[in-house]
């Protein structure tokens, strides 16, 4: 990738200035792992499980496969398939919430339209949500509270984002007071450098993120080869068209950002993609990508009645307020939130699902928080993988429950996120047992 779209793609994470969340980061004394003290729960008729959940292939932005498919019709395929794979009537959801970034108004008009097209009534309603990069977490979370309070038993969350074709770039109109606040000014700075920033304040090196970078690169393209992701996949059938402007009818069914060939030496070669002199690369960067993920989540005692297979159990959601001009450490905060809700500790987690906004400040999460290096993105992540803005926190929900089925055993797993505009968002989950 060159140096021009790395600097491009920064602008795209910033899309939406949101409010600052204060707050900032407590005491590291407060995130040091402790031994390992966590039982199981007993199950609960009140639980919020996850049921079931697919995404599309993650498609590379402007030039893949999806380059030319409308947000709706990636909403429309993982839809259609959560329901068509639990043989669930689409009357019987009680809501559903999506996450999106891009799309005007957060995609509510897109979303509706998805939902129409995936043969899901009128009757049952939908909402739009954008906490930028936790988006797709933010709408699980939405669902799972609707369902504690008693709104309904059953809903979908969901995250889409077509970066290929949504307008990016522009953060809307701001106040001409901006300039009276450091926190307010620090909102607009590029997703690039607050990458920087984190880099040089705490000292992560070049030589370092490039190799979390290839890291990433090898375990993705690992569980490429070993069909890991073929039963979270919802492949698509779509059109492109060609250089020419003929349209090609084709089907993808793989994660396009993959990089098997990926080594340290060709990493070292690339420039600093957002300042001169940094640290911060189109390849230990998150790719600009598109994509859709859904999950389908219930009470346990809706899931029971209904014959619903449970494949995870939501233990607790997080959200805090980091400073925006290093808004990459916002994982290294929200995780222990999260994990002191369940009542666990870093240990007790076999897998933390981290998104690879930038290797910088992913490195710097977990090196914060002491997690071992084995548990964190076994299966890559969107540094090789891709990050569809919307789509990503539940995509990350997907492939962590599928991964510790896969494995077989009782076991908790995290997802999380840093969010631009400084904030980071962790969930826990529960993978019951084969």
């Amino acid at each position: 990738m060159s140096e021009s779209v790395g600097r491009t793609s920064a602008m795209h994470r910033l899309q939406v200035v949101l409010g600052h969340l204060a707050g900032r980061p407590e005491s590291s004394s407060a995130l040091q792992a402790a031994p390992c003290s966590a039982t199981f729960p007993q199950a609960s008729a009140s639980d919020v499980v996850v049921v079931h959940g697919r995404r599309t292939p993650i498609g590379r932005a402007g030039r893949g496969g999806f380059k030319d498919t409308t947000p709706d019709e990636l909403l429309s395929a993982v839809l259609t398939a959560v329901l068509q794979d639990v043989k669930l009537k689409p009357e019987c959801l009680g809501d559903i919430s999506v996450g999106n970034v891009l799309e005007p108004g957060a995609g509510a008009v897109m979303a509706r339209i998805a939902q129409f097209l995936s043969g899901i009534p009128e009757t049952v309603p939908l909402s739009a949500v954008n906490r930028q990069c936790s988006s797709g977490l933010q709408a699980v979370a939405n669902i799972a509270g609707g369902i504690r309070n008693g709104s309904y038993d059953i809903g979908m969350a969901c995250g889409v984002e077509s970066m290929s074709l949504s307008n990016r770039g522009n953060p809307g109109n701001i106040s001409s007071r901006l300039l009276e606040s450091d926190k307010a000014r620090d909102c607009l700075i590029p997703m690039g450098i607050t990458s920087e920033n984190v880099a040089e304040r705490f000292g992560i090196s070049r030589q370092k993120q490039d190799a979390f970078a290839l890291a990433s690169q090898q375990k993705a393209a690992s569980a490429q080869s070993k069909g890991c992701f073929r039963a979270e996949i919802v492949p698509v059938t779509t059109t492109v068209l060609d250089d020419k402007g003929d349209r090609k009818t084709i089907t993808v069914s793989q994660d396009e950002g993959v990089r098997p060939s990926t080594t340290m030496e060709g990493l070292a070669k690339l420039k600093p993609a957002f300042k001169d002199g940094g640290s911060t690369t189109a390849g230990n960067s998150s790719q600009v990508s598109d994509g859709a993920a859904a999950v389908l989540l219930a009470r346990r005692s809706k899931a029971e009645e209904l014959g619903l297979p449970i494949l995870g159990v939501l233990r607790s959601y997080a959200v805090v307020g980091v400073p925006p001009d290093i808004m990459g450490i916002g994982p290294a905060y929200a995780i222990p939130a999260a994990l002191q809700k369940a009542g666990l500790t870093v240990n007790d987690i076999d897998i933390f699902e981290i998104n690879e906004a930038f290797a910088s400040q992913a490195l710097y999460c977990v090196e914060k928080l002491g997690i071992p290096a084995e548990k964190v993105n076994p299966l890559g992540g969107a540094i090789a993988l891709g990050h569809p803005l919307g789509c990503t926190g539940a995509r990350q929900v997907v492939t962590l429950l599928n991964e510790l089925k896969r494995r077989g055993r009782r076991a908790y797993g995290v997802v999380s996120m840093c969010i631009g505009t400084g904030m980071g968002a962790a969930a826990v989950f529960e993978y019951p047992g084969n």
